[in-house]
C-alpha cells in the first residue's frame, strides 16, 4: 500500500528529529514525522513505572538546551516550564564531608580552592562558548569548498583567536588529555575533583583517565551560563511534547505508531521509507533521527560501499550507563545533607579514582560492585509526579556494560542491589522506604529507544567521533554517501545532550543545499 508523497520523513519523533522538522517545514516542505512510540520525545520522555508514579525514563536533567532553539521554536509558549532551576550539585559521600557547587561558588572547599575553581571556570566557559559557536552551525567542507564554506572556516578562525594567546596556550594543552590529570593539577579536594570527573564520563564509555576527557567536559557545558541544571515540570517529556507542538505549529505533521522496517531506494537515492504494516511512504528526502548504526541498518549494508560500512561499524557506541527508578514512601534523609538541599543534583562519587575503578569492571564487561551515579528526587520540586507524600528517585548509573560478560538475565538483580546498597550508605533506611523499583540497562535502552549498543549520545563524545569527523567521514555534513539521506539526531554534529542543534543545523543544510541547487 502506497501512502501520500512528502517532501520530507523524519524518522524518530526524538527532540532533534522534531526540531528538523519544525525548521523544515519552516521553510515551506511538506514534513511528515514518523514514530514507532505513541508519543514524541525519545530518551526525552516521561513515564509511569509504578501505580501513580512518573520519572523521566532516561535524560533527567535539562542543563544543555540551544537558547537559539528555545527562542525560535517558541519551547515555553508550547508548554515547556521548569519545576526547579539552577540546581546545586552536592557530592555526597557518606562520612559526614560535603561538597556543594553552586554556580562558581563552592561550599566545603579550602580558598585556595575556591580561587583555583574560579579561574577553572572562567576558562571552561570561555572554551565552552567558543565550541557552542562551532556547534550552533554547520562545519564548512574542506575540500571543493564554495564561497559559503570559506566564510564559515573565517568565522571558525575568528572564534578560536578572539580566546587570545593565553587562553589558547591553554585549551592546546589541555584539550586532548585526560580530566583526571586536569583536576589533580588544579585542586585539592578530592570531592571537587570527583564532581569535575562525573561531569566528563557520565552516559560514556570513559573513566577520568581516558583521553578526551576535557573535551567531554566541554561538551557537556555547552550553554552553559554560569547557573546550574534545571528541572522540567511534569518530567522531561514535556520538552519532548513542546518540541512536537513547535514542529506541528510550522506545518509538520507527526504519525505514531508508526515503525519503520527499511529506508527505501530508487536508482541508488533514498526514495521513502516502508513501515512495518507494509505501508510505502514516498519522499524527495529522508532524515534520520534515529542513531548511526541503526539508520544504516534500515539502508542495508548491500547498498553501500565496504569502505563506508565498516567505518558505521567501527563507529564507538558501547553503552555503560543503566537508569535506576525508585517509588519511596517518604523523602529519604541522605547522611549529612541539609534537607534544603535534598532536590539537588547529588552525586554519588568519592574520588577519581573511585571512578576509574569502577570503570575499570565495566572495561572487562562486569558491572561495578560501586557504581557511581547522579541522583535526583523531582518530587521536591514537583509533586505531580508521585502520590502526596510520595516520591519519586531517578538514578544515572556508572558503570553497567552493555555487553555483560554474565548476561543481563543474571546480572541485572546484582546490580539493582550494588545501586541501592550504595543508595543505603548515603541514605540510611531508604531500603525500607521503596515501594518499588526499575533499572533500565543498556539493553533495555536499546529496545525501548532504538539506540544501538544502548549508548546515551549515540556514540562517544570524542574527538575523533567529534567536529570536522562527526559521525564518521562520508556522513559528517548530515549529508550521507546515500543521496536525499541526511542524518539530524545526535551521532551527527555536534552530538548528544537536549540541545537541538543537531535537527537545527541538518535542516539549515537541507534547506541551503536545495537554495545553492
Amino acid at each position: 500500500m502506497t501512502d501520500a508523497t512528502y517532501d520530507a520523513l523524519i524518522v524518530g519523533a526524538g527532540h532533534n528529529g522534531l526540531a528538523c522538522a519544525a525548521y523544515l517545514a519552516s521553510g515551506g516542505r511538506k514534513v511528515l514525522v514518523l514514530e514507532a512510540g505513541e508519543r514524541p520525545g525519545g530518551l526525552a520522555a516521561t513515564r509511569e513505572f509504578a501505580e501513580g508514579f512518573r520519572v523521566s525514563a532516561a535524560a533527567h536533567l535539562l542543563n544543555m538546551l540551544s537558547p537559539e532553539v528555545a527562542k525560535e521554536l517558541a519551547l515555553e509558549r508550547h508548554g515547556l516550564a521548569y519545576a526547579a532551576r539552577n540546581l546545586k550539585t552536592v557530592v555526597l559521600p557518606g562520612n559526614g564531608r560535603q561538597l556543594v557547587i553552586d554556580g562558581d561558588r563552592l561550599e566545603g572547599a579550602s580558598a585556595n580552592d575556591q580561587a583555583a575553581f574560579t579561574e577553572f571556570q572562567r576558562r571552561m566557559r570561555r572554551y565552552a562558548k567558543v565550541l557552542n559557536r562551532f556547534c550552533a552551525r554547520p562545519f564548512p567542507h574542506l575540500t571543493e569548498r564554495r564561497g559559503r564554506d570559506n566564510r564559515l572556516l573565517a568565522k571558525l578562525a575568528w572564534d578560536v583567536r578572539t580566546l587570545g594567546k593565553a587562553d589558547m596556550r591553554e585549551l592546546l594543552r589541555i584539550g586532548a588529555i585526560n580530566i583526571h590529570d586536569v583536576a589533580e593539577e588544579q585542586f585539592e579536594n578530592p570531592l571537587l575533583k570527583a564532581a569535575l570527573s562525573m561531569d566528563a564520563v557520565l552516559g560514556s564509555h570513559m573513566g577520568p583517565r581516558s583521553p578526551n576527557t576535557v573535551y567531554a567536559y566541554l561538551h557537556r557545558h555547552l550553554n552553559d551560563d554560569g547557573q546550574g541544571p534545571a528541572l522540567v515540570k511534569g518530567g522531561m517529556g514535556a520538552l519532548g511534547d513542546a518540541f512536537a507542538a513547535a514542529a506541528e505549529a510550522a506545518g509538520a505533521t507527526i504519525r505514531y505508531g508508526a515503525r519503520i522496517a527499511s529506508i527505501d531506494l530508487t536508482d541508488c537515492r533514498a526514495a521513502g521509507v516502508t513501515l512495518a504494516d507494509g505501508t510505502n511512504l514516498a519522499a524527495a528526502l529522508v532524515v534520520s533521527n534515529a542513531d548511526l548504526k541503526s539508520t544504516f541498518q534500515l539502508v542495508g549494508p548491500l547498498n553501500l560501499d565496504a569502505g563506508f560500512v565498516r567505518r558505521v561499524h567501527n563507529f564507538r557506541a558501547r553503552g555503560v550507563t543503566a537508569k535506576l527508578h525508585l517509588a519511596l514512601d517518604g523523602l529519604p534523609e541522605f547522611r549529612g545533607l541539609n534537607p534544603a538541599d535534598a532536590g539537588s543534583r547529588l552525586l554519588a562519587a568519592t574520588t577519581m579514582d573511585g571512578i576509574e575503578g569502577a570503570f575499570n569492571h565495566a572495561k572487562y564487561g562486569e558491572c561495578s560492585p560501586q557504581p557511581v551515579m547522579e541522583v535526583t528526587i523531582a518530587t521536591v520540586h514537583d509533586d505531580s509526579l508521585a502520590p502526596p507524600g510520595k516520591h519519586v528517585l531517578s538514578a544515572v548509573a556508572q558503570y553497567a556494560p552493555y555487553a555483560l560478560k554474565a548476561g543481563w538475565r543474571a546480572g541485572r538483580e546484582t546490580f539493582m542491589h550494588s545501586c541501592l546498597s550504595q543508595l543505603e550508605a548515603l541514605a540510611p533506611g531508604i531500603g525500607e522506604q521503596v515501594i518499588a523499583a526499575e533499572l533500565l540497562t543498556p539493553p533495555d535502552l536499546e529496545a525501548r529507544f532504538g539506540l544501538r549498543g544502548g549508548h546515551w549520545h549515540h556514540g562517544e563524545i570524542a574527538l575523533d567521533q567529534a567536529l570536522f569527523t562527526r559521525p564518521v567521514p562520508g556522513a559528517n555534513h548530515y549529508a550521507t554517501p546515500v543521496p536525499g539521506l541526511y542524518l539530524c539526531g545526535a551521532s551527527a554534529h555536534p552530538g548528544g545532550g537536549l540541545l537541538g542543534l543537531a535537527g537545527r543545523n541538518a535542516a539549515k543544510a537541507i534547506l541551503a543545499g536545495a537554495d545553492a541547487a
